[in-house]
């Protein structure tokens, strides 16, 4: 708890009155208890459990204990039996002097709900004091002109004991010249008169030495003595006699030391020393000594110390006036004292709960209970704090005050308050007291952890390494504690066909996201998963992002060549006619490249052929055409070398070796491929060119097969058509003349049917209707339409004459 005064802010204040009514909560009715002084300690008292009419397990839940303006400790509770002991031996003369009767108030405070129980202890008196005199011998002169009958007063004896063990008889030895008259002073006390019963002859007795003894009126009674010395004195007839026997003065307790208080008078009708008085105190108290002086020759009464309206309110004086015979009077002077506001307002604290666990609702923070110990309006106070804290406070009964919280709390906007409490007095001037307390605010789990962004891109290049850090994702949660620890995790992906914990694995402590293994683009593109962010608090509270993965292409695929297939066992061979313009498009190299962008632009470039100059590429779509016209002079047949490069850093590029070979007309029966294959025994292996020309003439039969059947279909359809009718072919033609599927140059498999026209004089036939086939089949799957060159449907007519 930590306690400093500040100068008084803005308040909220309340009115403490001095009796409150009872609050609903708090029990209306006072516990009585009683207890005989000097009672050993752990005394039982009461089961305080079955007063309150509670469980012991409710008494000790809402932690029932005992408060009391003395703080004496005098009391423990037992909250295993419910049981009030006596936690001391009380002494009533000490705890309440001449008070009868003794009553020491407590109160029993209960928490959740707060509720306050008013309680008394009575201690009985014992006769365990006996009368005592201050003074243990009493001088005292009589004239022997005293008549029988004349009474002297005496000091009386002292007994701390009140009720019936209090002092109720006086008695004296036993004499022929004196007996004993207790006379009443009022207020229960009573003072011993020494009665003259015979006249004194000094001649005869000059002194008497008696015996005087006070009696309490205890069972057994207990008994003090004093020597009372009687001087007998020549005749002095006038006693002094004060102007007032009673002075009553009112002074204020601040009254400085050395004031006059007040000034008594006393007159002596004798001359001489009989009538020279002096003043002095009559068998004061040891506290009247301290607080007051008295001149002895004016009779002025100062102040001598300090007084005190809270511990002492009122003095009563007797003073006393003696002639120089030994005569005396007596008066009596009353002091009441009148209170200032001297007394700065107190708090006492009974309970602080610290720290409060936020959102809760209305709790009690402290209970405390404010005293002032002036009175009237000095002591009437009223209690603030702050306007601008979520507290309040509510007055109860016995002076107590109760601080809850107004508004749920929220750690997370302010986690400490420091409260003021400023309690001021209405006396004059006013009197405050301020008494700070810290408030912690306990974190309640109430914040879910909140991503930097709802959603993250990351990029990451194929053929990475294993275990690569690609990104970090990142939440915060402005709870504290392990209520802000975060855990982050990879969250189950609604795909069934991505294997998420083979591709990707978070750190769980600082949410950085690693690729297990390398990534392919040309297999997985981009592919997203969620990713979840748990705190550690009771719930546990979560919140996710959404991740998108681009997996940005290299240029790690070469070109791959569709067409002419590079894999076969013979070299693919073109037919180019001698006849063909410049410009005749040859061939079309088809080609593509799983890469994207520009890693997947191809161009085509002829880095070799047979004749120079003779064909060209277009370095974009790969058509292989004629550059100028054919002479008899060219070579029959051409071998082309062309480079397929894309546009990737580093290029890649892939080579296609294409075989031309002039013809004079597609007509001719027969082609002279043997010679071709004599022509190129340098070039190649024999064994291959002889299985090339076996396959050739498979091929060439079943082609034939196919259009006889083709033909004879035809013919019986068609017989009245202006194409004429169809007969099978003369000539024979090797199969991979004709063969234009999926194989070939183009990027689409082509289908044709041939007819042959019977009255062709040269043996005519012609391709016709394409048929397409359907991309998704391919291999090489839709690719092959995004990323070649081969987008455009071929279909060609070509005629041998």
């Amino acid at each position: 708890m930590e306690v400093r005064l500040e100068r008084p802010v803005q308040k909220r204040q309340v009115l403490l009155l001095c009796v409150f009514l009872g609050a609903a909560w708090v029990g209306a009715e006072q516990l009585q208890y009683s207890v005989a002084e000097e009672t050993e300690r752990g005394t039982f008292l009461a089961n305080l459990a079955k007063d309150l009419g509670l469980e012991l397990e409710e008494l000790s839940a809402r932690g029932a204990r005992i408060v009391s303006d003395q703080n004496t400790g005098f009391l423990l509770l037992s909250t295993l039996t419910g049981d009030l002991i006596l936690n001391a031996k009380l002494d009533r003369e000490e705890l309440c002097g001449p008070t009868e009767p003794c009553v020491l108030t407590f109160q029993v405070l209960l928490e959740n709900p707060f509720q306050i129980h008013r309680a008394a202890l009575h201690v009985r008196d014992i006769n365990d004091n006996s009368p005592i005199f201050l003074d243990k011998e009493i001088p005292l002169k009589i004239s022997e002109s005293t008549a029988p009958g004349a009474k002297f007063l005496l000091e009386r004896a002292l007994d701390s004991d009140v009720g019936p063990n209090s002092l109720r008889n006086y008695t004296i030895s036993a004499n022929a010249y004196f007996h004993i008259h207790v006379h009443d002073g009022g207020e229960g006390t009573i003072f011993p008169e020494l009665v003259l019963d015979r006249t004194l002859d000094r001649e005869e007795i000059a002194e008497f030495t008696l015996t005087l003894t006070a009696l309490d009126g205890g069972s057994p009674p207990r008994s003090g003595t004093a020597l009372v010395r009687i001087l007998v004195l020549d005749i002095n007839d006038n006693s002094p006699v004060f102007v007032q026997s009673l002075y009553k003065v009112q002074s204020l307790e601040n009254t400085p030391v050395g004031s006059l208080v007040v000034a008594v008078s006393a007159r002596d009708l004798d001359t001489g020393s009989y009538g020279e008085i002096a003043y002095t105190f009559f068998y004061a108290t040891e506290r009247i000594l301290q607080t007051f002086q008295i001149n002895s020759t004016t009779g002025d009464l100062y102040l001598k110390g300090e007084l005190n309206y809270e511990a002492i309110q009122t003095y009563s004086i007797t003073i006393q006036a003696k002639d120089g015979g030994g005569l005396s009077g007596k008066c009596t002077v009353v002091v009441e004292v009148m209170d200032v506001n001297d007394n700065s307002p107190e708090l006492l604290m009974s309970s602080l709960t610290s720290p409060i666990a936020e959102n809760s609702p209305e709790t009690v923070v402290a209970v405390f209970r404010i005293r002032d110990r002036d009175s009237g309006n000095n002591g009437k106070t009223m209690c603030s704090i702050p306007h601008d804290l979520p507290f309040v406070l509510k007055p109860s009964v016995e002076n107590f005050y109760t601080l809850v919280t107004e508004t749920p709390l929220d750690r997370e906007t302010q986690s400490e308050y420091n409260i003021t409490i400023t309690v001021t007095d209405m006396g004059t001037p006013r009197l405050t007291t301020q008494h700070t307390i810290t408030v912690q605010v306990s974190d309640v789990n109430d914040n879910a952890p909140a991503f930097t962004q709802s959603s993250y891109t990351l990029f990451v290049h194929e053929n990475n390494s294993p275990a690569l850090h690609i990104g970090t994702i990142s939440a915060t949660d402005s709870d504290s504690g392990s209520n802000a620890h975060i855990t982050y995790s990879l969250l189950p992906t609604h795909d069934p066909q991505l294997d998420l914990s083979s591709l990707i694995s978070i750190n769980a402590d600082n949410g950085q996201l690693f690729a297990l293994r390398a990534l392919d683009y040309e297999t997985l593109k981009t592919f997203e998963f969620h990713v979840g962010a748990m705190d550690q608090g009771s719930p546990a509270l979560s919140s996710q992002a959404l991740v998108h993965v681009l997996v940005l292409d290299a240029n790690d695929n070469a070109p791959f060549v569709l067409y002419p297939l590079q894999n076969a066992s013979a070299p693919f061979t073109e037919l180019l006619p001698r006849a063909a313009e410049p410009g005749y498009l040859v061939t079309k190299v088809v080609a593509v490249d799983r890469d994207s962008g520009q890693n997947a632009w191809l161009s085509f470039q002829l880095l070799k052929a047979t004749e120079p100059g003779l064909f060209s590429v277009w370095a974009h779509n790969g058509e292989v055409r004629t550059s100028r016209l054919l002479s008899e002079r060219d070579a029959p047949k051409h071998r082309l070398l062309l480079l397929v490069k894309d546009n990737g850093d580093p290029p890649r590029s892939a080579s296609v070796t294409l075989h031309v070979l002039l013809v004079d007309g597609f007509s001719q029966p027969y082609l002279p491929l043997p010679e071709v294959a004599r022509d190129t025994t340098q070039e190649g292996d024999l064994l291959t060119l002889y299985l090339v020309i076996a396959l050739a003439s498979v091929s060439s039969l079943f082609l034939l097969s196919v259009l006889l059947f083709v033909g004879v279909r035809l013919c019986r359809r068609a017989r009245t058509a202006s194409l004429g009718g169809c007969s099978a072919p003369e000539g024979h033609f090797p199969g991979h003349l004709v063969d234009v599927s999926g194989t070939g140059t183009l990027s689409q498999s082509y289908q044709y049917e041939v007819c042959l026209t019977g009255d062709s004089g040269t043996g005519e036939f012609k391709f016709l209707k394409p048929i397409l086939p359907d991309f998704q089949d391919h291999p090489l799957g839709p690719e092959m339409g995004e990323n070649s060159n081969c987008r455009n449907n071929w279909g060609f007519g070509i005629q041998l004459k």
